[in-house]
């Protein structure tokens, strides 16, 4: 399909890095008249906006590698349940190593007892043993290669003959951040290598902590002088840790590092992407785990949190209730399934009989709620995230622990409704950043989507008679959206996204998400016209170079459900190779300005979900009940989605390309092979999504 307003797609130049993080600055315009259109090669058209893009990374086999030969610096973010480590590293201008280690540890929590009340401590390069080569004190070290694979490894030249090699991880239970420190020499003769004890403290005051005062250290396993012969290694470990009074301080660095190690492995072996794409199959296991790890163990049991070094041991309507926890069944991952039920029970703590809207957030370990910006759909988001969560993981007794939050949320919602059929909100899940007016189209969505699954939930549960009112209640519902929401911006048909709005916004792509192509044509022009798409994704609101990454992964999962396969893969793949392999890797990213592209942990699930529910088009419908709709890309003979954990169950979802028996069967074949044998090959003509029975 030829959309009538193709976006000039930019080539970011390389980033301009600094010591806080990542800065964007000026694209170059592509022609689009070079385009080769998917009529022509299908194959080379899905990749013709990639390939626009120069790579700063190599993929390997189990990570990504940077070669360095310039300058430039990133951070990155990796977490474990009682730490979080925010890494800045980078190649300055004379090729020296720069590195900052920023920690935070969530269950340490400082005075006033807020949102942002974790213990945060920075570690700069200064603090690391101080090394010593034949009497000689090193003072710099050029950093030649950077390796990302669950950990963070960086190759560094102290001689002409000796490196160091940095591997940089949390652990996956305890509360600090190891750093290995492996001197090897290359050369051809011995050298006498001397490494200083490392036993850096520092206390805060009393006064400050809700547990009193903290110790925060950095100490070193070896202090010794040794003669490295040639072709030998030696490794001393360096513990970067934090403890209240009674805890602990003593740890085996060496066994966290390994524990790192496994917990990354185990990781890969469910819900794995195979694909002819090795870029999104490689995006989607870093997704994996950027969005299992940041899940703290407070004392308010396990709670999944975003990170950024702002948002710990607490919980959000949007980035848990709706964007993570109905992926996690899909995972299987244990932690993770045990903190959505578990956000969920908070979020039912606040159930009343006031008409007062549940909080937007549970801060302090769940001492504490935010409730800042008043209701911004709130109840929309966490019935539809519970409503998914709930289909999927297929536990009876969960569900039917959650139902009376679902209900609550769903009448919330219902008591907000206006003479035009329509849900109103105080805002959304932007916060007022940009206007909302007093209905907004993503509460309506959400609500609509809440309205559909739980109607599945209540069927699978035996209780038809409200089953079939949600269902009602949603058509209904859908069309008070059309003739309220529909509407002409900026030349498009497509939707406004309140009373009055007159540009064009990232959310029209909702609609798509949840099933409705009323408006496809020019919802889909205006997503990817110059007014709405850029080098980064899509704009939040036209005019306004702000992006947000969980608007355009959405709207990435909306064009693979509006059967648009091509057309969404081409800008996919753009996306995923920028975020891989380009200037800030290796995950989705909240925002920009805002935050400088933090690696928030529920927008990498927000990136899992546009395969899960985008390019395999999965709905749950009930217990053991799903549609699916695997369109598969020109040029794409299969995929498949193996060690789907969801629904009870362990199986494997493919979709291949066959010849053509009959008119009636199609040029395809969906087969579904649970873990017990039982095979299931059912013809697909590749239109209308299957109802397929486990």
């Amino acid at each position: 399909m030829r959309l009538k307003h193709l976006a000039l797609l930019s080539i970011l130049t390389p980033l301009v890095a600094c010591d806080s993080g990542v800065e964007q600055v000026a694209s170059k315009a592509v022609n689009p008249s070079k385009t080769v259109t998917s009529e022509s090669k299908p194959e080379l058209a899905l990749n013709d906006l990639a390939n626009t893009l120069q790579d700063r990374w190599q993929l390997t086999d189990d990570g990504l590698i940077w070669q360095v030969k310039d300058s430039h610096e990133d951070h990155i973010e990796m977490s474990g349940e009682q730490v979080s480590a925010i890494i800045y590293y980078g190649s300055k201008k004379q090729g020296n190593l720069s590195l900052k280690r920023k920690l935070v540890w969530p269950m340490l929590r400082t005075i006033p007892n807020d949102t942002h009340a974790s213990l945060i401590h920075d570690f700069d390069l200064a603090i690391s043993p101080t090394i010593h080569i034949d009497g000689d004190t090193v003072k710099q070290s050029q950093l030649t290669k950077v390796k990302i694979d669950g950990l963070l490894t960086l190759t560094t030249a102290l001689t002409n003959q000796v490196t160091l090699t940095r591997t940089l991880a949390p652990s996956p239970t305890k509360a600090l951040m190891v750093e290995r420190l492996t001197f090897s020499n290359h050369g051809k003769k011995s050298v006498k290598l001397a490494v200083d004890e490392l036993n850096y403290r520092f206390s805060t005051a009393e006064k400050a902590g809700v547990y009193g005062a903290y110790k925060i250290q950095a100490t070193s396993s070896k202090v010794n002088e040794f003669v490295l012969n040639r072709g030998q290694s030696i490794e001393v470990f360096v513990d970067f840790k934090a403890t209240k009074s009674g805890q602990t301080n003593v740890f085996d660095g060496a066994t966290e590092l390994q524990a790192r190690i496994d917990y990354v492995a185990s990781l890969k072996n469910d819900l794995q992407l195979v694909t002819p794409d090795p870029v999104i199959n490689k995006m989607f296991d870093f997704a994996k785990l950027r969005g299992a790890e940041s899940i703290f163990r407070t004392k308010g049991g396990l709670m999944h949190a975003p990170g950024g070094g702002r948002y710990y041991a607490a919980i959000w309507a949007n980035d848990q209730a709706e964007y993570i926890n109905p992926f996690f069944p899909f995972l299987g991952n244990e932690n993770g399934n045990e903190s959505a039920i578990n956000s969920f029970r908070h979020f039912a703590r606040f159930i009343n009989n006031e008409g007062k809207h549940i909080p937007s957030s549970i801060i302090a370990e769940g001492d504490d709620i935010w409730d800042g910006a008043g209701d911004r759909g709130d109840c929309a988001m966490i019935a539809y995230g519970a409503s998914r969560y709930a289909l999927a993981k297929a536990d009876n007794a969960q569900a039917t622990e959650l139902l009376p939050l679902i209900d609550w949320c769903i009448e919330y919602s219902y008591s907000k409704i206006s003479a035009d059929g329509v849900i109103a909100s105080d805002s959304d899940e932007l916060e007022g950043r940009f206007p909302a007016g007093d209905i907004n189209l993503s509460t309506n969505m959400l609500t609509y989507g809440s309205l559909v699954s739980a109607s599945y939930l209540y069927q699978e549960l035996g209780r038809t008679e409200l089953a079939t009112s949600y269902q009602q209640k949603a058509e209904q519902l859908r069309d008070n959206i059309e003739k309220y929401f529909g509407a002409t911006v900026q030349g498009y048909e497509t939707y406004r996204y309140f009373e009055g709005n007159s540009k064009l916004r990232a959310w029209i792509a909702l609609p798509f998400t949840f099933g409705i192509f009323e408006r496809k044509q020019g919802t889909l022009d205006a997503l990817l016209s110059d007014d709405l798409w850029s080098a980064d994704g899509i704009y939040s609101e036209a005019g306004n170079k702000t992006f947000w990454d969980r608007a355009t992964l959405y709207a990435f999962r909306g064009i693979f459900n509006a059967q648009e396969t091509d057309t969404a893969m081409r800008y996919f793949k753009y996306y995923s190779r920028k975020r891989l392999l380009g200037e800030h890797v290796p995950y989705a990213v909240e925002a920009w300005p805002e935050g400088n592209q933090r690696h928030l942990s529920a927008e990498s699930a927000l990136y899992a979900r546009t395969v899960t529910e985008g390019m395999f088009g999965i709905e749950p419908t009930g217990f053991s009940r799903m549609n699916v709709a695997p369109y598969l890309p020109s040029g794409w003979q299969n995929m498949c989605l193996n060690n789907i954990r969801a629904f009870a169950n362990n199986f494997d979802l493919c979709v291949s390309r066959r010849a053509q028996i009959s008119q009636d069967e199609g040029n395809f074949e969906v087969t579904v092979l649970s873990a017990n044998g039982d095979k299931q090959n059912i013809p697909w003509d590749g239109k209308s999504p299957l109802s397929i029975s486990l």
